[in-house]
């Protein structure tokens, strides 16, 4: 081979490190690499376009962990390698196992749970499930990326045990029990060290000791150091522009920076990457809207229930609250998917033939919605002609990346959204645009803005998933139609990252707050049973930037409280991905948890409430009274550090150590039968667990395990989850589940090791974290 044959292979593999666009993985003939798709997760499988590309929409991983079902999890993932398939995607970004270690995490939702063993064998069954159908994963965000604060630059202080027992935990349960092919590392820097070019933990701790022979690659723009990341052990930096790696990183080896076998070996990794994502997909096929609607209803949490559910008779229910016909079923940011259709709690109590009227009564947010009409996307260069017209069903479009196929973005000036509204009503009609930048609304003709505007965040994921709204109040006719358009003068469109994302927003006349309030009272006096339903907005809970409270949003804890005292035979279901404060939780019949239910949620809820099938949800997190009771709450750095102090003591045991009660505690959910626990035998790791099922209805109950010192440990949790296993039953019968426990429950990371803690200790097995019925001692040698 010439000099000139080597300089031509270097430039090929450092090719394929690096994207071709947003999304792909360039094709290199002479590395035999055909090029591979990746595509966002979790809930569904994106695919390069936001818009216009259905995908199938599965509940939030809070709802998944919900479930506590590792077979349930690894299905849903089987289903996604499908979705991925059918959308010509190879790698899945997900799952994600950050720790929801504080309630305020913009991105608790897209989490498990609290819990490192909970979130470790949740995402091992998932991942399992997405490769068993031949498609990579990059489980994410190696590591400590648990806040959204800052998230691109903040340094996390973290202690080497806290790191080891907490946030490095999930992934290793995951590396050790499911092989996944990818690692996605995180924009954050752990103890001064950006996840990107971290040695130590990359090439060190992740391949080296726990022997991962996938590649990691960047989180998109997360990357920037050419030397620092390639030696740092990162494999691949996304997206394609503004990368360090490809001809940058093929010119650090040649300046000698980087020795060639560091760029052979990452080439060698994706080169791989495409051999294990080449097999055929695997024959059986899923019905995704099937999946997401079991998923959804056992994912539901009954949390208070004083006999009202299941539902009996036919019963007239008042159905209330603005996200019972406009619920919302994802959170908001890079984990959005657009599904084919959103069952409504409205739509799917009606579809049950349940007797059921509505009342709006108050809404979690003030934003508008995009208009509800089908619009032309209008092209345009900057003389006016048209480059390229598209016909979609929504007012709204967002192209990340690249640009839908024949609009070039060099040539591109305006883009137009158009659209025919015909009022429902006569009154007071809200118009409005979403985004950023210079736009012009027009009805009829008539121009209501023609003018720029600004964003409202410098974070760049936030201005993307959470734009300012520009809304204007117009007089409408019912039945005379209108034509309602949109113009942006698209020129982040031709950037370095091509981006264009606006809507057209609208909503019918409204009475005011207080007359829906009434009116919402009225409704439940007059009726057998109300229905609320509330929960977070879009400005609650989304990628890219953090709570700052936990209280519902709006009027909707007022509503609560009111529609309660009108009529006792309450059922609030809470519409969120994480928690919320609930201060009429005490004064309501029923109280579900929904999370954010997925495109079948409106399904799902029925089927629970009319008792078809039974919440099987159990917390995943803790709940707390009030936000001021939580013991781990930071997540705003100080000077671009954000310190872990609390070092172990975070979710439950940080609770249990505090000695506060809270709301609800980790694992509690109830069920629509009763368990007894008759029997716990421990023998060789493994504890033998038999319950029966006491009540006249077939059930399920999750097993679980904690694990306690028989002397309390100051230095250790009080309890820790150990192990957990789902148990089904019908009526008076009896069940057995065995839950292993391996030695490292027993151990703890001291001296740069795991090191045993021989002695006595005690298993406690039961419903929840103090809700166990059974107490069985072992000596640990």
């Amino acid at each position: 081979m010439t000099a000139q044959d080597d300089e031509a292979l270097l430039d090929a593999k450092a090719s394929i490190l690096t994207g071709a666009d947003m999304w792909s993985l360039p094709a290199a003939p002479d590395l035999g690499f055909p090029g591979l798709t990746m595509s966002d997760g979790p809930i569904g499988v994106r695919g390069v376009r936001w818009t216009g590309d259905p995908s199938v929409a599965l509940p939030s991983p809070t709802a998944l962990a919900a479930t506590w079902d590792v077979s349930l999890v690894q299905r849903v993932g089987a289903l996604l390698a499908q979705e991925a398939r059918r959308k010509d995607v190879r790698v899945l970004l997900a799952p994600t196992v950050n720790l929801q270690r504080s309630p305020l995490g913009g991105r608790h939702f897209e989490c498990f749970s609290e819990d490192p063993l909970l979130t470790g064998l949740l995402a091992a069954a998932y991942v399992r499930g997405v490769q068993g159908g031949n498609v990579a994963v990059t489980v994410k965000h190696f590591v400590a990326n648990d806040f959204e604060t800052e998230r691109m630059t903040a340094s996390v202080t973290v202690s080497e045990r806290a790191l080891r027992e907490l946030y490095l935990l999930p992934f290793e349960i995951v590396v050790r029990e499911a092989g996944p092919w990818g690692i996605m590392s995180a924009y954050n820097a752990v103890n001064g060290v950006r996840m990107s070019e971290n040695d130590a933990l990359i090439n060190g701790v992740l391949r080296e000791e726990w022997g991962f022979d996938g590649f990691v690659v960047s989180d998109w723009f997360g990357a920037h150091d050419t030397v620092a990341a390639a030696l740092g052990g990162l494999d691949v930096a996304m997206p394609g522009m503004l990368s360090p790696f490809g001809p940058p990183l093929a010119a650090a080896v040649r300046e000698g920076k980087v020795p060639p076998e560091v760029v052979d070996a990452k080439a060698a990794r994706v080169l791989d990457l495409a051999r294990r994502t080449s097999a055929p997909a695997p024959a059986t096929r899923y019905d995704g809207a099937a999946i997401a609607r079991e998923v959804s209803a056992r994912a539901m949490t009954l949390l208070r229930n004083d006999g009202v559910l299941p539902l009996a008779g036919a019963p007239r229910i008042a159905l209330i609250g603005g996200l019972a016909k406009e619920s919302r079923i994802m959170g908001g940011g890079s984990a959005q998917v657009t599904p084919e259709r959103a069952v409504s709690a409205f739509d799917g109590l009606t579809a049950a033939g349940l007797d059921v009227g509505y009342a709006r009564g108050a809404d979690p947010s003030e934003r508008l919605l995009p208009a509800t009409v089908p619009v032309s996307v209008i092209a345009k260069v900057a003389d006016g002609s048209v480059l390229a017209e598209l016909d979609q069903p929504e007012a709204v479009i967002q192209w990340v990346g690249q640009l839908p196929e024949g609009i070039d973005p060099g040539a591109l000036d305006t883009v137009v959204l158009r659209g025919t509204l015909t009022p429902g009503e006569s009154g007071e009609h809200l118009l409005g645009l979403e985004g950023t930048g210079p736009f012009r609304l027009t009805v009829d003709g008539e121009t209501l803005f023609d003018g720029v505007v600004a964003p409202e965040s410098a974070d760049p994921f936030a201005s993307v998933f959470f734009p300012p709204q520009t809304v204007f109040a117009r007089a409408l006719e019912a039945g005379r139609p209108v034509t309602v358009e949109v113009a942006h003068r698209a020129g982040a469109a031709a950037g370095p990252v091509p981006f264009l994302g606006f809507a057209l927003l609208h909503r019918e006349p409204r009475p005011d707050a207080d007359s829906l309030l009434a009116e919402a009272v009225r409704a439940a006096a007059e009726a057998d049973v109300a229905v609320v339903v509330v929960g977070t907005s879009k400005e609650v809970e989304s990628e890219g930037f953090d709570r700052t409270s936990l209280r519902l949003p709006g009027r909707q804890d007022e509503l609560v409280a009111r529609v309660a005292a009108a009529n006792p035979r309450t059922v609030v279901v809470v519409n969120a991905g994480s928690p919320v404060e609930m201060p009429w939780r005490d004064e309501v019949a029923a109280l579900l948890l929904t999370w954010f239910p997925g495109q079948e949620g409106g399904h799902a809820l029925a089927d629970v409430l009319t008792g078809a099938a039974e919440p099987g949800g159990r917390l995943p997190t803790t709940w707390p009274t009030v936000l001021e009771d939580c013991p781990v709450v930071d997540v705003t750095p100080k000077d671009g550090v954000l310190e872990y102090g609390e070092g172990i003591f975070v979710g439950y045991p940080a609770w249990q150590r505090a000695g506060t009660a809270p709301a609800f505690e980790f694992g509690s959910g109830l069920g629509y039968t009763t368990w007894s626990y008759e029997s716990a035998e421990h023998t060789e790791g493994v504890l033998t667990v038999t319950v029966r099922n006491t009540g006249a209805r077939p059930g399920r109950e999750v097993v679980q395990v904690y694990l306690s010192p028989a002397v309390p440990d100051p230095e250790r949790p009080a309890r820790r989850l150990v192990g957990f296993a789902v148990a089904e039953a019908g009526p008076g019968e009896s069940t057995t589940v065995t839950v292993p426990v391996p030695d490292r429950a027993y151990a703890t990371w001291h001296d740069g090791a795991w090191r045993p803690n021989p002695g006595p200790y005690l298993l406690h097995t039961g419903h929840s974290l103090t809700d166990t019925r059974l107490t069985t001692p072992v000596e640990h040698t």
